[in-house]
């Protein structure tokens, strides 16, 4: 990948970059928006554009001496306090670990278009999928089978 085509909107590779950065996000964004969760379409396109757009960055500055590693080290720092944000905001029970998560990921399928790897973030957003639809239904039935039996897991409290 030629970092100066990622980092000039008059290329193709920009442009790819920047429409697999939405289209994930976008993607993950929607099964959130549906669920009414905090970070919905908006706020998921945003990660994954941010983060792509400061790993390309990162990478970038590669001859100039700078460790594009700190870059990725300190998106995922900032993405951990952001994550963190939507637990606290949420107060008693706790909630939104699931979203924080997710924050996460949009972080990491990002990166991962940052540095070029734009099929592995459309698998990475496939997966995410899978886990934020498919296992919810597994669950559902486990908490049946939980509560018919009242073994506790699950929230379900035996008194």
């Amino acid at each position: 990948m030629n970092l100066a085509d990622a980092l000039d909107p008059s290329t193709e590779t920009f442009w790819r970059h920047a429409g697999t950065s939405f289209l994930c996000g976008a993607a993950i964004g929607l099964e959130r928006q549906f669920r009414g969760k905090v970070a919905g379409m908006r706020t998921s396109i945003l990660i994954t554009l941010g983060t792509s757009y400061f790993v390309t960055l990162g990478a970038a500055m590669v001859p100039s001496g700078i460790d594009p590693t700190r870059v990725l080290g300190q998106v995922v720092t900032g993405i951990g306090f952001l994550g963190a944000g939507v637990i606290l905001a949420r107060g008693d029970p706790i909630i939104g670990v699931t979203t924080a998560a997710v924050i996460w990921v949009l972080a990491a399928v990002g990166a991962l278009i940052g540095a070029g790897y734009l099929q592995s973030a459309m698998i990475a957003t496939l997966l995410t999928l899978l886990v934020l639809v498919g296992v919810e239904g597994v669950e559902k039935i486990l908490l049946r089978k939980t509560n018919s039996r009242g073994s506790g897991v699950y929230g379900v409290i035996d008194e």
